[in-house]
């Protein structure tokens, strides 16, 4: 391949991968046809993409500064990135979730913001990461739980001082006595 087509190929790849901040490195080799179109279309209904990809042209268009630089280490032997979907989180569990139907998906590893996740292992590890999404849900969780605290504490004793104000104010009303506690 002409050293032209190699650097048009390097740019297309910083072009189509370069805003990403992870993808999960897989092997479909040995996979037959149809289930490759099956496993394309089941993550396609997840906007999760694969793209076979050309290891030394990768290596060509990430430095280790890039988000995806990571994975240049991995870069051996036929590869695919996987992904796309909100975010690489969701897609490690989509090819978690595939490679149950289809155990013949080899996973290389993942990377999220320059974070290597190492062969099958981090993959799942990486599936496990809350998504951005849920990641937020819980940051607003934890920071309204101390205020609805205080505010049920707050309301549960005002509502016995109440109480006991509105108790007193009617025995005052009907001319009876309040007696002392102690």
């Amino acid at each position: 391949m002409s050293k032209p087509i190699k650097q048009m190929m390097m740019d297309d790849y910083a072009a189509r991968f370069g805003d990403l901040d992870g993808v999960v490195l897989v092997d479909i080799r040995g996979i037959e046809a149809n289930d490759n179109n099956a496993i394309r279309s089941e993550l396609a209904e997840a906007g999760i993409r694969i793209s076979v990809v050309r290891n030394t042209l990768v290596k060509g268009s990430f430095d280790a500064d890039h988000s995806l630089g990571a994975i240049n280490d991995l870069m051996t032997g036929p590869s695919a990135f996987v992904y796309g979907g909100d975010s690489v989180v969701n897609a490690a569990r989509a090819v978690m979730k595939a490679i149950k139907q289809h155990p013949d998906i080899s996973l290389k590893g993942a990377v999220l913001d320059g974070n290597l996740f190492e062969g099958e292992a981090g993959v799942k590890r990486l599936s496990d990461f809350p998504t951005k999404e849920e990641a937020q849900a819980k940051v607003v969780q934890l920071v309204l739980a101390p205020g609805a605290n205080v505010l049920g504490a707050a309301k549960g004793a005002g509502g016995r001082v109440l109480g006991v104000i509105k108790t007193i104010q009617e025995k005052l009303e009907n001319g009876e006595t309040i007696a002392k506690i102690s």
